[in-house]
Parts: C-alpha cells; structure tokens; sequence
C-alpha cells in the first residue's frame, strides 16, 4: 500500500487526507541506519510533504527542509506533483532516546520551496519551529497563515509510514465549533497501531462511524531517485583536470557519494578523459 486519499465530512465543514506507504517508504530509508528518533521526526517532515504536494495543480515539487545546528543538521523531503518521493537525513552525531528535541534539531529554521516547472519560479517560505515538534508547528503554521484548524497524526516505522490530517475547511462557519470539537475528539482516540495496519476506509468507520463521510480515490506514491550523473561529473570538471586526476591516480578511481540516493558514483581514466575531452 503506498497510497493517499483525501475525505471529507459531508454535512461539515472539515476535510481531511489518510495516507500509508510501504514499500516507498523502506525504499526510502533502505540501509540508512536511522534512530527511532530520527526515522519519526523524518516520517513527520515526509508525511506533511506528501499531503501539501497531493492536488499541486502545476507541474514541479515541493521541497521541504529542517536546517539545524544540532545533532541532525538537515532533514530533507522532496515530492513531485505526480507524488514521487525521496529524501534524506544528515546526521552529526549518534541520536539516541536520551536526548531533547533541541538537542537532535538544535537551532535553525524549516524552509518549504514550492517550484513551478511551467513558469520555472520557485517560493520559498521560512517556517518558525515549535519547540514542541514538528506536528505542532505545521499545525501553528496551518492555523496562523493559513487561518486552518488542523491536527495531524503520523506513524513512522522501519516498514511504514502512515498519518492522517483533519483540518477545517477555508471560510468554513463561525457556529461550527461543536462540530471541530467533536471531531477532534474522536480523531484523539486514533492509536500508532490503527494507524499503521488499518485501511483508510476501516480506520475512517472506526473513529467516524456516526458522521458522513465521503472518501476520494486514492493517488500511488512511489520513491523516485534516478541518478544524474551529469551533474557529478561537473563536479569533477570543476574541480580541475590536474586535481582530478592526481585524485585518480592515489585512489585508483574517483568515488562521489550521492547523499539523497544513498548511492555511490564511480569515475575512472575513461571518464576523466570524455569529461575533460580537448575540444
């Protein structure tokens, strides 16, 4: 299952998204070696920027990051408008149960991009943290710039990546704060475990039986991360033929690792010699 849904609370004024993904998610992670601590704070930035991305109306991605001076330096997540994913986490240091939040993102900012590929313009936004998570700042975000009640749920494991968002709808009814309330309780009695194994369809009659709900089909999240190879071969061109290839000829080969593909590139003699061809 790597799939995402948007609902909706028929006769109310409330919207909602459920997603799970499996497979994108392992494939994300795969031999990474993050902490629990480290995979949920990652799991939180993913899932938020899975749902802000799902219905982007132009073709492009939105690129959310974590810059910080603490243990983790950097969480990184990119969704394209067709939901491809892949993302990455810089770490400084071993993050254990033992240490604050603070300690693991220290001081720094949250920076959302949104890049449109039909105009090829970007915006960019700063978001403050709240020092209690990452949930609750999106939800400070959603509430304050967007004028958005909102609340949202996330489950990371090593196997899954399951959440759920209940947020209120633009210019929805002043007198419809009964109607928030209750939903949010029920919403509160959501447990890690019904959020992982259940379907969106019997986690939604489970906590919202007694409401009319309307659930949307679902859109396939897939992890994406090709290599571009072009782009690691200017490196090399810039970094001087001369250099280039003293750093060949002490290794045997120029190794270059691509940090959000996890993945290793390999340059030898006949590359160095197509990448510095004499025109």
């Amino acid at each position: 299952m790597n799939t995402i849904r948007r609902f909706l609370f028929k006769d109310l004024d409330i919207r909602g998204q459920h997603l799970s993904i499996n497979t994108a998610w392992q494939a994300m992670i795969k031999d990474r070696g993050y902490s629990k601590q480290v995979s949920q704070l990652f799991g939180e930035l993913s899932a938020l920027a899975i749902m802000l991305a799902n219905g982007m109306k132009h073709k492009g991605k939105l690129t959310m990051q974590v810059q910080g001076d603490g243990l983790v330096s950097l969480l990184l997540v990119e969704v394209t408008h067709d939901l491809q994913i892949r993302g990455m986490v810089r770490t400084e240091g071993i993050v254990t149960q033992s240490h604050s939040l603070d300690q693991i993102l220290g001081k720094g900012q949250i920076i959302a991009t949104l890049y449109n590929a039909q105009t090829d313009h970007s915006f960019q936004s700063l978001v403050p943290r709240n020092p209690k998570g990452l949930i609750q700042t999106f939800e400070d975000y959603f509430a304050q710039s967007e004028q958005l009640d909102s609340k949202l749920w996330v489950s990371s494991t090593q196997d899954n990546l399951s959440a759920m968002l209940v947020q209120k709808m633009p210019d929805s009814k002043s007198n419809d704060e009964e109607d928030w309330h209750r939903i949010m309780a029920l919403s509160n009695t959501i447990t890690n475990s019904e959020l992982r194994d259940l379907t969106a369809e019997q986690l939604l009659h489970k906590l919202f039986h007694e409401e009319t709900v309307e659930l949307f089909e679902d859109n396939a999240i897939n992890y994406e991360c090709h290599q571009d190879r072009v782009r690691f071969e200017k490196i090399i061109f810039d970094l001087g033929e001369q250099d280039a290839r003293d750093l060949l000829q002490e290794q045997g080969e120029i190794s270059i690792h691509n940090e959000i593909c996890n993945e290793h590139l390999f340059f030898n003699k006949q590359d160095l010699d197509r990448i510095f061809v004499k025109d």
